[in-house]
């Protein structure tokens, strides 16, 4: 499997993630040290641990990180799966649903806002028009 080259969602979600984590230990800092449950709840004060905070600073990095990680890893996964479209192998007709096929014109023209134009190219006129081929020099799109 080759993940995409450019997998925005992927990295917009890892970035509101990491900028979770880093919210996440700044707001255990910010506890360590105003002591909120003592400002805010009246309980105990409690003297400022700054090893534990930063015991605590390590794991949540290191857990972050690997939930960073695994969210990219899917998120890529599922960008490369619902890249790949279902296509008959006779008439190359595309699978939308289980029951549902669509050509691959249609689908194209519904998802893209593009317009098919048909032609023929040089190596099918001369596999199976081959007194046309002799006749004059083609065009990219078929037409002499």
């Amino acid at each position: 499997m080759k993940p995409p080259a450019t997998n925005m969602i992927a990295k917009k979600v890892a970035w509101y993630e990491t900028m979770a984590i880093v919210f996440i230990i700044a707001l255990s800092w910010f506890d360590e040290i105003l002591d909120i449950p003592y400002v805010l709840l009246g309980g105990s004060a409690t003297p400022i641990n700054w090893r534990e905070s930063f015991f605590e600073s390590i794991v949540i990095a290191i857990v972050g990180a690997a939930i960073i990680h695994h969210t990219y890893t899917l998120l890529t996964r599922v960008s490369y799966l619902e890249s790949i479209l279902p296509a008959c192998a006779s008439c190359k007709k595309i699978r939308v649903d289980p029951e549902f096929w669509k050509g691959i014109e249609q689908f194209v023209e519904e998802r893209s806002k593009t317009e098919f134009t048909h032609g023929i190219c040089p190596d099918c006129i001369r596999k199976y028009y081959p007194e046309m081929a002799t006749k004059g020099k083609t065009t990219a799109n078929g037409s002499e």
